[in-house]
């Protein structure tokens, strides 16, 4: 663990229900932006997930739930993520987890979807209640909640075509309209994936392989702190989902569905969309990528700032880059689990290779072509 002690912090640093003792005198975004916040996030990400501990889904089904059947791990890195099948058909998915600051994860995700419940076009899982009609469980030392199984394809198996792109941002768009209405805890407590991090990510480059990639992140990461951090507090803030990936993105019979809340935070909105339009840059043909399909059916639900639409090439760089660099440090840390923690960077470097070419200006002039592509 030597190797990551400059993102791992000495001490404990308190973070239940989010908050950060350097932020405390600031509006609710900036403790993201501070050392602590960095520190504490970064020392989540760098401990191994209790996979060796012994396997109580059953026993917690049962006593929480009053349910029984088959269950199976699926793989998850810092929560144990169980799929439920019941005897009467009905398929579950029960998280749970040891850590201290699972407690907060588990209470903002829960709370989150439950608040979902009822919004229109898109879908998403529903919490399943204890016993006790509470929203998650919390029992000597193990925490947890239970919600439904969406039924579909993750994006990543589906052909990419432009409709299926568009429905995907327009989905996200919905999402994020039914977000800025949930009320939820936690919302503040340390996300290694939030925004207010990436500046600090370059002490990370070490662990990147020299070449190309390297210098473009370094490309990118320098654009993101010159011209993006400092605007980034002047867009519209709220509840995001902050990992809309096609790992996380599902094709369904009643529309594009969403799971995985637990990067879940206090955001800037239109971070949801960089992060889903990041992930879908793929044709070197097209100025974006084909991520002008997802802005565009984005951009017909809810129509980006000006200040949005300049700065939203950057955060994709960015995301691009930062997804990058976390995942080679974590990849470092636990080479047995690489291949799943990387299972998304193939298509990072990619990404990051096509928009590299743009500057502030030209991807702004292409993104507002992506806006205006779509009838409304």
């Amino acid at each position: 663990m030597g190797a990551c002690s400059d993102v791992v912090p000495n001490e404990a640093v308190g973070q239940r229900n989010g908050s950060i003792a350097a932020g405390r005198d600031r509006p609710p975004h900036a403790a993201a932006f501070t050392e602590a916040y960095f520190r504490a996030a970064g020392a989540i990400l760098a401990v191994r997930p209790g996979s060796s501990e012994p396997d109580m889904s059953a026993a917690l089904l049962k006593r929480h739930y009053g349910l029984t059947g088959s269950i199976a791990t699926l793989s998850s890195e810092v929560e144990r993520t169980a799929e439920v099948n019941l005897s009467d058909g009905r398929q579950l998915i029960l998280k749970m987890a040891t850590r201290p600051e699972a407690v907060d994860s588990f209470r903002f995700q829960s709370a989150a979807i439950a608040g979902l419940e009822g919004a229109r076009g898109f879908v998403a899982p529903q919490v399943i209640r204890t016993i006790n009609g509470a929203l998650m469980f919390e029992q000597e030392g193990v925490c947890g909640y239970l919600q439904t199984r969406i039924e579909g394809m993750p994006l990543h198996q589906a052909m990419p075509t432009y409709d299926l792109l568009f429905r995907t941002g327009r989905a996200l768009a919905q999402l994020d309209l039914a977000l800025d209405r949930v009320s939820v805890p936690a919302a503040h407590r340390p996300v290694l994936w939030h925004v207010g991090c990436w500046s600090r990510l370059k002490e990370l480059e070490r662990y990147l392989p020299s070449g190309t990639v390297a210098g473009s992140v370094r490309v990118a990461m320098g654009e993101y702190v010159e011209f993006v951090e400092p605007e980034i507090s002047d867009v519209a803030w709220q509840v995001t989902h902050n990992d809309p990936s096609p790992f996380n993105v599902m094709v369904t019979n009643q529309g594009m569905g969403f799971i995985d809340f637990g990067d879940g935070c206090w955001g800037p909105r239109i971070q949801d969309l960089a992060i889903a339009a990041s992930h879908v840059v793929a044709d070197a043909t097209l100025p974006l990528g084909g991520a002008e399909h997802l802005i565009a059916g984005y951009a017909s639900v809810t129509t980006l700032s000006a200040l949005e639409a300049r700065l939203l090439v950057g955060l994709m760089r960015a995301r691009q880059s930062a997804l990058i660099l976390i995942n080679y440090w974590r990849s470092h840390l636990f080479p047995a689990d690489a291949q799943y923690i990387k299972k998304n960077v193939a298509r990072a470097e990619h990404g990051l290779s096509i928009l590299r070419p743009l500057d502030l200006a030209s991807g702004e002039a292409a993104v507002l072509a992506a806006m205006s592509s779509f009838q409304a």
